[in-house]
């Protein structure tokens, strides 16, 4: 019952949340109100009542209802390989290609360099290197479904516009395969094993081998879809084959000295990119599944939110990681994707709005931060609360810097939801 209750509470508060920022106007994206609806019901709100099922008391209240965070995460990296169309890339083909790979890859070096050198300042009990390098990963990965819904809601379209759909599904894949390898990289550092098997043979193994996994259940998955001629048998067959996905991702087969194991986060991907790309009942499958995910994905985020460890920001030091990690990972962003758009001959204004469009965060970072908690210890700690730290400040300020973004370069008419407001407002 208790674990019923707790998923009931969560999901009940993301919601009304979002239903209090409409009435006070605030033009926040559905997954601030989700993060801070967890913040309140967590530990360090709500929880000190001591109310079980109506807050949570203690974060392991909160881990005991993690599979949803699992299962959520599986079904968002399933729906952003369904944006890897070889159809609509061929329109944005090398440019998309080109700065999608160059601004994930900037804003992971940039924060790399400077967490790295924040270590040797702050030393090795505050910030662990293997927590600067996971984060450094992190940092590559953008909020598709942010930057889709201001997309949607004003009806963008235009030259930046149609860029930025393809470059933002591209830097989701890019930031998987980063983090597969400093993940790697970190968990070998942690345990004293600097060797070549662990530093580079397990983590392209696994990167290798879980796109392997992930096309070949795709393969499978369209297959079986022509063994239907009801959509709702199709989507059922198509969420059993996510959950599927997701139980063998756990899977890890030794090889010798080196052990071939999974990412959850790419064989999904993988799936969903080879499902859209081989069956021609894609768009509607993925249509209905974005509707049965909603509650999933919206518990996910209320339950990373109540995650968050209000303590550790009694500290100075932590502020200080947060703030860098924010600042540097937007120059990261922005001069990786203005650079790249330079290189490949956008005309101006792509260049000069398309990296402020790529800032927000949110969901596959937070799924990266949840597979960090393998590391443990302070480092886990460190990388959760300066993660979801940033998710919230980007999620805060990043949609509404997208929406104004697209709008300087003209991609925008009006603001309907402005709009609408002031019509009420000359009604009354």
């Amino acid at each position: 019952m208790y674990i019923f209750l707790s998923v009931a509470t969560a999901l009940f508060a993301g919601l009304m949340l979002t239903r209090v920022f409409r009435a006070f106007h605030l033009n926040f994206p559905d997954v601030t109100a989700f993060l801070i609806a967890g913040l309140l019901i967590g530990p360090y709100c709500l929880g000190q009542f001591g109310i079980e099922g109506l807050g949570f008391v203690s974060y392991e209240d909160v881990q005991k209802v993690g599979i949803v965070n699992t299962t959520a995460l599986g079904f968002i990296a399933f729906s952003i390989g369904s944006e890897f169309k070889l159809e609509a890339l061929k329109h944005t083909g090398r440019a998309a290609t080109i700065i999608g790979i160059a601004q994930a890859v900037f804003a992971s070096f940039f924060v790399d360099v400077a967490l790295v050198s924040l270590h040797f300042i702050l030393g090795d009990e505050i910030l662990p290197i293997p927590a600067a390098i996971t984060m450094g990963a992190i940092a590559a990965a953008t909020a598709p479904a942010a930057t889709l819904m201001v997309v949607r809601q004003y009806k963008a379209s235009g030259p930046l516009t149609s860029l930025l759909l393809p470059i933002v599904a591209l830097d989701d894949a890019v930031g998987l395969v980063i983090f597969s390898v400093s993940f790697g990289i970190a968990q070998a550092m942690q345990g004293g094993r600097l060797d070549a098997i662990s530093i580079v043979v397990n983590p392209i193994l696994e990167i290798i081998f879980s796109l392997l996994l992930g096309g070949a259940l795709g393969l499978v998955l369209a297959k079986l879809e022509k063994l239907f001629y009801s959509n709702s048998n199709r989507l059922s067959m198509t969420i059993s084959f996510v959950f599927l996905t997701i139980a063998l991702s756990y899977l890890e087969i030794p090889v010798g000295p080196a052990t071939i194991s999974f990412s959850a986060l790419l064989v999904c991907m993988m799936l969903g990119t080879v499902f859209c790309n081989c069956s021609e009942f894609s768009d509607d499958i993925m249509n209905r599944a974005e509707r049965w995910t909603a509650p999933l994905n919206a518990t996910f985020f209320v339950l990373s939110g109540a995650e968050l460890e209000l303590s550790v920001f009694s500290h100075i030091p932590y502020i200080v990681i947060g703030v860098v990690y924010i600042l540097v990972r937007s120059i990261g962003k922005y001069l990786g994707a203005r650079g790249s758009a330079a290189a490949v001959g956008c005309d101006e204004k792509v260049r000069k709005y398309l990296g402020i469009t790529l800032l927000p965060q949110a969901g596959v970072a937070l799924g990266m931060c949840n597979q960090a908690a393998a590391l443990g210890g302070i480092e886990a700690s460190i990388i959760r609360n300066v993660t979801l730290f940033g998710v919230l400040i980007y999620e805060l300020v990043g949609p509404l810097m997208t929406r104004d973004a697209l709008m300087k370069a003209g991609e925008i008419a009006e603001k309907p939801a402005e709009k609408q407001d002031r019509n009420r407002f000359r009604k009354n």
